[in-house]
């Protein structure tokens, strides 16, 4: 048997995840996915004064509206970035938001079918302890459930995490229904399980690298400030607090504790953007990944199998 060479290897699905950090410059899915942050942080607050309020049903109104938001203008920024993947112009911002209104529900239907499934492994493997437990074949079961659960549950968590949730998003993305997702998910399990995890692995790991290099900049830039600010121009700024609010720390004052100067808060407040853009730039570069890493796997689909 020869195996005949196919275009799209490995080498080239891990460059088209790799050139996913491209995706910074697309500036309407910037904007969706600030929105989405914006949106869902302002609404997450309300819920939180809410629940100060002792008013719990207004709380949970809040916290749906703040999932609603954050989950379509996700996906919204998730159907750009497919555009742009498959070489198409991307839509326009409106134009996204109402496809992912039309569509995204769809993710979450493949989801609870995920779910449904993960519960009746567990189920099973729930039975074969609670048989464990007769006196006659408990120690047989137990043995039994020691050996097949094990590898069953640690499989189906690796496969939930790293495969299934990076996967169908992007193939509701691509227009696929909920039964066409649920395909694509049962045949990257069953053929190219390995492959699969290692392309989402690197997706994840150059996500954690834009990450780790927006956060050295935003420290680097918020000490250089603060050097300037405070060491040179003499103004009266709080250092901790700004360096806490680059990174989305939110600032709680001790009982008695002097009230922050009007620079300081002025400074919180840009610095609250600031984090806004350091989320999003990683958030980005993330979905884009995950574009790539579904149109990777299809064509792996589609190529020739090997030939005598």
């Amino acid at each position: 048997m020869r195996v005949q060479p196919v275009d799209h290897g490995a080498l080239q699905a891990l460059n088209a995840v790799l050139q996913s950090i491209e995706s910074v410059r697309n500036a309407r899915a910037l904007y969706l996915l600030m929105l989405a942050f914006a949106g869902a942080s302002l609404l997450m607050t309300l819920a939180q004064g809410a629940l100060a309020r002792e008013a719990g049903t207004a709380a949970a109104l809040w916290l749906a509206a703040a999932f609603f938001c954050l989950f379509y203008t996700t996906n919204a920024a998730g159907l750009v970035l497919m555009d742009e993947a498959c070489g198409r112009e991307p839509r326009l911002p409106g134009d996204a938001l109402r496809d992912a209104l039309r569509s995204a529900h769809r993710l979450l239907a493949v989801v609870l079918c995920v779910l449904a499934a993960a519960a009746l492994l567990l189920a099973v493997v729930l039975g074969l302890l609670w048989a464990s437990r007769l006196p006659a074949v408990g120690p047989t079961l137990l043995g039994a459930a020691v050996a097949l659960g094990v590898p069953a549950l640690g499989l189906a968590g690796v496969a939930l995490v790293a495969l299934v949730g990076p996967l169908a998003a992007p193939a509701v993305w691509a227009g696929l229904g909920v039964c066409q997702t649920l395909a694509l998910l049962l045949r990257q399990v069953r053929r190219r399980f390995a492959h699969a995890l290692m392309l989402s692995a690197a997706v994840s790991l150059l996500t954690a690298t834009v990450a780790g290099l927006v956060s050295v900049v935003v420290l680097a830039g918020g000490r250089a400030l603060l050097a300037l600010a405070v060491g040179v121009l003499e103004i009266d700024l709080a250092p901790q607090p700004l360096l806490a609010a680059l990174f989305g720390q939110g600032l709680r004052m001790a009982p008695g504790a002097p009230a922050l100067s009007a620079a300081t808060q002025s400074a919180l407040t840009g610095a609250g953007l600031v984090f806004a853009l350091g989320l999003v730039v990683p958030g980005v570069v993330y979905l884009r990944g995950l574009c790539e890493l579904f149109l990777a796997l299809r064509r792996s689909d589609d190529d020739p199998p090997a030939l005598p």
